[in-house]
């Protein structure tokens, strides 16, 4: 059997996480979106999205990527809530059975307000 492999980041809350007023949380939200839109625009993520009703509240996010795990982990280590402290990055290869899995090219929200708009 042929398998296809990926890259895929978790991203994690750290459990010493920085406090930060609501209006920062905002903008390094913002800011990470923004990041993160900007490499599905470059091609280089093929699909990201939050975590919902986990069991473990500290992972945040996932991410499969079209770069080698370097480059995935040096694109996340750029990421502004990743700098910020607010979120940690732990990368690793995810092999699926070949055509298993196929990404639809679809835009990212950059901002919040952009992602509550639903359009």
């Amino acid at each position: 059997m042929r398998f296809d492999q990926h890259t895929v980041v978790l991203l994690v809350r750290p459990s010493d996480a920085p406090e930060l007023p609501q209006d920062a949380l905002d903008r390094l939200q913002d800011a990470h979106l923004a990041h993160q839109a900007g490499l599905v625009e470059q091609g280089l993520v093929l699909a990201a999205g939050p975590f919902v009703d986990s069991d473990d509240d500290r992972l945040r996010g996932f991410v499969v990527l079209s770069v080698h795990r370097d480059m995935a982990r040096e694109l996340y280590h750029n990421d502004p809530a990743v700098r910020a402290g607010r979120l940690e990055v732990r990368v690793m290869s995810w092999m699926v059975p070949e055509g298993n899995v196929r990404f639809e090219s679809v835009p990212m929200p950059r901002s919040m307000l952009e992602a509550a708009a639903g359009d």
